[in-house]
């Protein structure tokens, strides 16, 4: 899906939530419990784009107020499509720099399956936000670097707004760091 302008806004995705699930298996009882919800965010270019998040009816609330308070700080978000774009694939999702919540797939390296099988997870600006395992040797092929634009920290408003909602991020991680990461299992 290319980005197209309207008024203004780019945007970035435009799914019907039945598109979503059509190259993919995915148990009823776990379609039934998403919410596909647009986000408006500025990007890196300065432009403000919309995009949209499957995520958990739950805390789809959640995610729209945070997602507007990010727009009104300007912090950028480099893009928010729907995962089934990268056909469910976490690598190559993460390597375009795209946030995303909902992909039903295993936690890597186990057969448990991650919080984002469920949409109670989501990741934002993976590029600027790795996974760094803790003395693992090039566990990320991504460095952190707090100053970047886009990058979120212990100190962000983001992190903030995630916890008072009681959310958890991945960052606070003792056996690793997951700066892209925010979960909240109930």
């Amino acid at each position: 899906m290319k980005s197209i302008s309207s008024d203004s806004i780019i945007i970035d995705a435009d799914y019907r939530i039945d598109e979503i699930f059509t190259e993919k298996k995915i148990p009823e009882d776990i379609q039934s419990s998403l919410k596909l919800i647009s986000v408006k965010y500025y990007s890196f270019d300065g432009k403000l784009h919309q995009g949209q998040i499957l995520i958990h009816k739950d805390l789809a609330e959640d995610i729209v107020e945070i997602f507007e308070i990010i727009k009104q700080n300007r912090f950028p978000i480099a893009k928010v499509i729907p995962i089934n774009k990268y056909n469910w694939s976490d690598e190559l999702s993460t390597s375009d720099n795209n946030s995303s919540a909902f992909n039903y797939r295993f936690v890597k390296g186990t057969k448990k399956f991650s919080a984002h099988s469920f949409g109670r997870a989501i990741d934002i600006n993976p590029v600027q936000n790795p996974h760094i395992k803790i003395n693992k040797l090039n566990s990320s092929k991504r460095a952190y670097n707090p100053d970047a634009k886009g990058t979120i920290t212990s100190n962000s408003f983001v992190v903030r707004e995630f916890l008072k909602r009681g959310w958890k991020w991945g960052g606070n991680w003792k056996s690793s760091k997951d700066y892209q990461h925010f979960e909240k299992l109930k």
